[in-house]
């Protein structure tokens, strides 16, 4: 399913993905803060909260905690994110005229620690590197999953989609709904989003459900694809490993030769 967002989001919080909505699968609220200077907004919701910084200069304010962060370039610069159970509240004050940020949240009865994760503490790999060409060659960032966030229903990152490339590849899937976020470089660059037999053409702004089946990736040549995901653990079944297609597990080999190479 595919979500499109044909107009310029509106000042404060644009609603992508609501809890509300009877038909929503993915478990999650997902959305698009967008801040002017001097303009604050605050969450007091009983949802577990993860504020990610798209772009800006901004400060957060939570329990007695006050942090500034800043963000010129989410192609270039590893993302913050602000993650918060449910009884914690979060204030945004924007310091900069352009500030975007990446709202998710979801229900979760289980108390942790807030933490701020800052642009240093991103885990980022290299994904596709020397395999098939680098047809797949990607920036992955994983600001939280299990491994440092046990207690969280949530697992959220971003990757950087270079063009003309493939990502979420070898075709994977899982159990988990998803949903991917993105933006492009230039604005009107495209890609294309397989969510398993449906593929779907996306732009910037643009966000995809999706809720079974393998979930590759493709971008346009000569623009950049950026895009976040999250997704949601579900009961007694949290996210953990990538189910990779069967018929496809042969390309992660290693020294695999492919046409035109044979």
């Amino acid at each position: 399913m595919i979500i499109r967002q044909d107009k310029e989001f509106s000042e404060g919080y644009n609603a992508i993905v609501s809890l509300d909505d009877k038909n929503n699968k993915t478990m999650m609220d997902y959305g698009a803060l967008i801040l002017k200077k001097d303009q604050s907004y605050t969450d007091s919701e009983k949802k577990e909260k993860a504020f990610l910084l798209v772009k800006g200069k901004v400060v957060f304010e939570w329990e007695n905690n006050r942090i500034e962060a800043k963000r010129d370039s989410f192609l270039d610069e590893n993302p913050c994110c602000l993650h918060v159970p449910s009884d914690v509240g979060i204030k945004v004050l924007s310091l900069s005229d352009d500030t975007e940020i990446s709202v998710t949240k979801t229900f979760n009865e289980k108390s942790f620690a807030s933490k701020f994760y800052s642009q240093d503490e991103c885990m980022t790999v290299e994904g596709g590197k020397g395999q098939l060409g680098e047809a797949s060659l990607r920036n992955i960032r994983t600001i939280f999953d299990l491994t440092n966030a046990p207690d969280s229903n949530l697992v959220l990152g971003e990757v950087v989609h270079m063009p003309g490339r493939w990502s979420s590849y070898p075709p994977h899937h899982h159990p988990q709904p998803e949903l991917y976020f993105y933006k492009f470089l230039p604005e009107q660059g495209f890609g294309y989003s397989e969510a398993a037999d449906s593929v779907y053409k996306v732009k910037n702004n643009d966000t995809c459900i999706i809720l079974s089946g393998d979930h590759p990736q493709v971008c346009a040549p000569g623009y950049a694809m950026y895009y976040i995901w999250a997704i949601r653990h579900l009961e007694n079944n949290p996210f953990n490993e990538r189910i990779y297609a069967e018929e496809h597990k042969w390309l992660m080999g290693k020294d695999v030769k492919i046409w035109p190479e044979k």
